[in-house]
Formats: structure tokens, sequence, C-alpha cells
């Protein structure tokens, strides 16, 4: 077994909902993993999981249960349920923080924040060693818009001063997150899991608010990739509070080559945007193909579509008919050569007022689950299961052959897994600029 490679095959996904933020200017937390009764039956769920054929699941432990203070952690959780998802050989894609933070940080708008959680990030990684692949902070550009900007979530703040503090401090809380987890796991990938969006103008006049906010949704990453922005968003930062020091703390950032792009799209991911910057869901225009590309030629990383659902409905089929669009979608962008490595139905089991973006505690079940809440296979898990019978062995077997170097759990002990982390341990001392994942 010395030599044996790491797993080169093709990651199907789901997740575990695990979003926290808080409401009512913070006196009310919206756990999802408590709304789905998730912590009565995470062993359930785990089995669902490995009975579906899924190899991936994105999870995490719960921010606020878990992060007690500086340094002070409650790994009980925790330790039980990574314990029991070893056990299963499912691979985590570790989602450590999901739209909120434990009480005694406030809100994103805390300048403490990114030391901090890079902290309990690197104390996660030294408890679980065995785990290799991570998404810090869950789609920091919405978690951004929905707390800075619309004044949803957490500090409920609704101005471009807020948002531009909100989002640096989450995107630098993630950059530091992976330098301190790389310390510990030297070949550790991060998968970016972020919304890819499209603002379309509905009149001429609407022209160029939409393209100012089609360059801001590419904010999130291009700091998280250290990407040089152009004069017009630099100065939109500037303006609204970000120092020069903090910016080339982002462009100084070498760490795109342990990165795959996450990207997520719902059918709400398109917006039309009216005269007076006003904007409305536009429903599905370009669709993911066309949108990935955009972000793919951006960035050129691997990618990963990491989210997507729609509710079952009242025909029974819409969640079959979109899981079938968006995989058709994928096939398409990866023909025409996008390194599109994985694929996710978001989530395991349906989700909890989302029909409200969590902005209400309502208690309205969202059938957008692979299972319903009495964990029962919807129509969609029984096609996610087909779908993952049928393409998991031709997939990697096409013209463009990918190799993601992911060590499952049961091998992170063995020979060839300990030479890979030595290798990724050199490299980092020698920086390359190749991507973490390459051509076989």
């Amino acid at each position: 077994m010395a030599g044996r490679k790491p797993i080169t095959t093709f990651m199907f996904a789901t997740g575990v909902e695990n979003s926290v933020p808080t409401i009512d200017n913070g006196r009310t937390r919206v756990d999802e993993m408590e709304s789905c009764g998730h912590y009565d039956r995470w062993r359930e769920d785990f089995a669902l999981v490995q009975d579906m054929g899924i190899g991936y699941l994105r999870y995490g432990p719960p921010i606020h249960r878990t992060w007690l203070g500086p340094g002070k952690y409650d790994w009980d959780f925790a330790d039980q349920s990574f314990s029991e998802l070893e056990r299963l050989n499912i691979v985590p894609i570790v989602d450590l923080c999901h739209f909120g933070v434990p009480d005694w940080i406030g809100n994103f708008q805390n300048p403490d924040f990114p030391l901090q959680f890079c902290t309990y990030a690197r104390a996660f990684a030294e408890r679980f060693p065995w785990v290799q692949l991570y998404t810090p902070v869950n789609e920091m550009y919405i978690c951004a818009t929905f707390s800075a900007r619309y004044g949803w979530w957490n500090e409920q703040l609704s101005n471009d001063g807020a948002f531009v503090t909100a989002l640096k401090h989450i995107v630098r809380a993630n950059v530091m997150a992976m330098r301190q987890i790389l310390e510990v796991r030297p070949d550790a990938i991060f998968i970016q899991s972020e919304s890819s969006e499209y603002f379309h103008a509905e009149a001429p006049s609407a022209i160029r608010p939409a393209e100012i906010m089609n360059s801001q949704r590419f904010l999130s990453l291009d700091l998280n990739y250290g990407r040089r922005l152009d004069s017009e968003m630099y100065e939109y930062l500037m303006d609204n509070g970000m120092t020069r020091e903090e910016y080339h703390f982002f462009l100084d950032n070498r760490l795109k080559q342990h990165c795959i792009m996450g990207n997520d799209y719902y059918v709400t991911n398109e917006h039309r945007v009216a005269v007076d910057g006003t904007t409305r869901a536009s429903g599905e225009i370009f669709g993911y193909s066309e949108i990935t590309r955009q972000y793919h030629q951006r960035y050129r990383l691997p990618v990963m579509h990491t989210e997507t659902n729609l509710s079952q409905g009242p025909l029974g089929t819409e969640a079959v008919d979109w899981l079938w669009k968006q995989w058709a979608n994928v096939l398409r962008v990866r023909n025409d050569g996008v390194p599109v490595v994985g694929f996710t139905w978001y989530s395991l089991t349906d989700q909890v007022d989302w029909d409200s973006a969590l902005r209400e505690k309502r208690g309205n079940v969202n059938p957008l689950g692979l299972y319903d809440l009495d964990r029962k296979i919807r129509p969609v898990g029984e096609a996610y299961m087909r779908l993952i019978q049928q393409w998991r062995d031709v997939l990697p077997t096409q013209s463009l052959c990918l190799t993601v170097p992911v060590v499952l759990p049961s091998d992170a002990g063995r020979s060839f897994a300990v030479e890979q982390r030595a290798r990724a341990k050199q490299m980092i001392k020698t920086p390359a600029t190749t991507p973490a994942v390459q051509e076989d």
C-alpha cells in the first residue's frame, strides 16, 4: 500500500445545513441544525449519506456551540460527529463559519474576528488532523451582503461602509484560517463555496448600476485570491473604509494554489437591475454554465459546483428537473474544458425558513432536501442516487481527467498520505503557482 495514490474520482457531495445567523438585533439565533433535527439524528443523517453512495459531505460543527471564547472550546459534539464520519469513511468538506459567529464575537463588524477565527480554525485542524478539505467561511460575499448591505442578519446594517467592513473582515478571516490550517495540514485543499451571481440591466439607463454590481460580485474572491482590482473597485473599497495596508494584505496573498473555486447556483442567483439601482430576481437567464465560464475565466482555478437545490413543487418533479438541468450544465462546461471536479445537491434534508432567507423564525419547512425531515427519501434523492451510480465511473475516464489529491479518512495514516503531506509542506516553503488540482 506504500505506493497507493490518492483517489482521483469526481466528488459527488451533499451537505448538512449549518447556518447560524442572528436576527432581531442579535437577540435571536437561527440554527438550521437545530431546526432540521440534526442534533438528535446526526447518526441517522450520516447513514443516509452512505446509503446514497455519496462520498463527500459539506459539514461543520456549530460555531456558536463549539467556540465559547478566546481559546475556549466545547468539542463534545464535534468529537462524536467527526468520529462517525471517519468511521464511515465519508470525506468532510469542513464548513467552519456559515453566516454567523458566537455571541461573544458580536458580528462581522468586529475587527478582532479574523485573528480570533484563525485561532479557532487551527484548533480544529489540530484536533482533527485527518481532515483535509475545508471551506473556512461559507459564501463570503452573501454573508457580507445579507449582514451589512441588506440589513437582514447579524449586524443588520445597510450601507456601503458596513458592507466593506464586513467583507474585509470575513475574507481576511478566511485567508488567515487557510494559513493556519496549512501549518497543521500542509496538503489541505480549500473549496471556496461562493455564490455565483449576475446582474442584468432591464433598460439602457440601468446598464451603469448593473456594471457596478457585476464588478462587486467578484470582490470576495478577488481579495481571497489576491487578484489586483480595477481602479473603480479599488476606489470603492478605499472610499468605504479599507486601508492601503489592508488591501496589500490581500494582494500579497499566495494561497491560490491550494484552492478549488466552489460556486453555488440557484434560480435566485440572477437579478434584474432597474434604473434606480434596485434589483429583483430575474430567474434563470444565463444559467450555471455561462456564469461559471465567467468566474473560471477570471480565476483559472478548478471548479466545484458546491450548492444548488429547488423546491419539490406542486407537480413533484420540479426538483428532479432542476437536478437534471444543473448536471447538464456541469457536463457542458466540463466538456468545454473547464475543470469541474465536483457537484453538490444542498442539502441532505429539507431546510427551514429559507423562504424568508432566515429573516424570520417561523418554522416553515422548505422541501429542498434529498430527504424530508422525517428522513424519507424525496424523488430528487432517488434521482441523485441514480445519477451518481450512472456517472461516477464514467467521468474519470473522459479526456479531461483531473487528479484531486484527496486522502480518504481510512487512509490518513498510510505511508502515501504521510509522503503527500511531507511534499506539500516542502512546497509551502517554496511556493508554486500551480493549482491544487492538476491534469492527470
